[in-house]
């Protein structure tokens, strides 16, 4: 005869189990049932909170969810001792931790599993997401200020831990959201800056603002820190903190985001959180967001701004995961300030020109310029207004042309240069030579177009011609 222990038998199929067996009894099997077949394949989730326990307030917790290749639709909570025995963690491979910001209801990011996939499409490595969400989630924006100190003394001993057990500092990235920037920069430095890099995306503003250096995130926290702003003027940090810093659309106000009170929640969060949906966007490779050094946004779109000359062989910047052509160059610069404009929506990519103009006219005439460019089937356009343009004779004029939409082949080409004169007589503008740049696509010709007579308001279109 077969002899079973108590947890074998209540492991049975239920098949075996529920003949005249009494409804409680069958609901607590059931219960033990669920339990054994769950037992490989429960997976851990963040901390879900609601409304109440945030009004209420919640003490700092710290929950390590550890995602791989192997295991991307399912958390596996990582103890911070013993983590040797998870054999998903890999401390050989690269690691990556996700650190979150502010969470005033509660709830969990939304970007979460989103992040964790696209993280680990880049390359193989270990995806610890840090919730911190007990401590975060707190109506009291100060009190989830002073859990970041906490939060960051807890992760930095585990990653000592790691480093003790064949863990190398260089092969870990931080990337950190909000208050969560300046996490991974507390982080670094209890580790004297000897990770390999840290990602702020728009680090939090509020209590930061005139914070010194080792109280927020700064260059020095890591090998290589690179940061995102998109709402320096609401709950972003002004000013640059990292080797390079991105400035989406100057770092202020975004496209597409509400700019009245009565849009409810989505006026105090739509440009912070832009931050977030810029880097999963330029981590899906679905928009190419290259980024121009440059002293300010006025100077980048008046298009004093469009060399790139330091860089080569590559390009300038392009916000994203892989920033391995730039590093060595932006690590001797210092800190640089890089700018670039996005559209309302996905894909965000801009597609910009730059568009050198030698004007030949007799009176000086002051105007903006509107460019059109066509495909045959498609037009796009772009008014480039950002300041009045002085046209005389014998100028050289440098615009930063940049349109919504992608056309290509370019067919023909339409100017206009609006002056506002409504009265009298219409003045002739004379180009003596009109040269097109692309800036995002290097490898597609130049369009230049040769002693062009208009009218100041009036309309002209021209085919473009191979540059001499």
């Amino acid at each position: 005869m077969l002899f079973l222990s108590f947890l074998d038998i209540l492991c049975l199929p239920l098949s075996h189990l529920v003949v005249r067996m009494s409804l409680w009894r069958f609901l607590i099997l059931l219960s033990i049932f669920m339990l054994c077949k769950g037992e490989d394949s429960d997976c851990d989730n963040f901390t879900d909170l609601d409304f109440h326990e945030s009004f209420m307030g919640t003490y700092l917790y710290v929950r390590l969810l550890l995602y791989t290749r192997a295991n991307l639709e399912c958390g596996q909570e990582l103890p911070h001792h013993n983590f040797t025995q998870e054999p998903l963690f890999n401390v050989s491979r690269p690691t990556t931790f996700v650190i979150h910001g502010y969470r005033p209801t509660g709830a969990p990011p939304i970007w979460i599993n989103l992040i964790v996939h696209l993280l680990a499409a880049q390359k193989d490595m270990n995806i610890l997401v840090v919730d911190w969400n007990r401590g975060a989630a707190n109506l009291n924006y100060f009190t989830a200020v002073a859990n970041t100190r906490g939060t960051a003394v807890n992760i930095t001993g585990f990653i000592e831990s790691m480093k003790k057990e064949g863990a190398s500092l260089d092969s870990i990235h931080l990337i950190g959201v909000s208050l969560g920037a300046h996490i991974a920069g507390f982080i670094g430095a209890m580790l004297g800056g000897q990770v390999g890099r840290i990602t702020g995306l728009d680090p939090a503003g509020p209590m930061f603002a005139s914070a010194p250096t080792e109280e927020r995130l700064d260059p020095t926290d890591a090998q290589f820190v690179d940061v995102l702003h998109t709402d320096m003027n609401s709950f972003g940090l002004r000013g640059t903190h990292g080797h390079i810093d991105f400035y989406a659309n100057g770092g202020l106000d975004q496209p597409g985001c509400p700019k009245t009170i009565f849009s409810g929640k989505s006026y105090f969060v739509c440009d912070h959180q832009r931050s977030v949906f810029l880097y999963l966007c330029a981590l899906n490779h679905t928009c190419k967001l290259m980024a121009y050094p440059c002293s300010s946004y006025s100077d980048f779109l008046s298009g004093q701004c469009l060399q790139c000359e330091t860089f080569k062989p590559a390009s300038c910047p392009v916000l994203g995961y892989d920033m391995s052509q730039w590093r060595d160059t932006l690590l001797r610069l210092g800190q640089t300030r890089a700018y670039f404009s996005t559209t309302a929506e996905l894909p965000y990519s801009k597609t910009s020109y730059r568009v050198d103009l030698v004007t030949w006219n007799q009176f000086l005439r002051w105007g903006v310029v509107i460019l059109r460019l066509y495909n045959g089937k498609n037009v796009i356009e772009s008014q480039i207004d950002t300041k009045q343009l002085r046209f005389e004779q014998y100028t050289s004029t440098r615009l930063l042309a940049q349109f919504d939409e992608d056309l290509y082949p370019i067919q023909k080409i339409s100017l206009r240069i609006v002056t506002g004169n409504m009265i009298g007589p219409r003045y002739k503008i004379r180009l003596l030579r009109i040269r097109i740049t692309p800036l995002e696509n290097p490898n597609r010709p130049l369009m230049c177009r040769y002693d062009i007579i208009l009218e100041e308001n009036a309309e002209v279109s021209f085919k473009p011609l191979p540059c001499n």
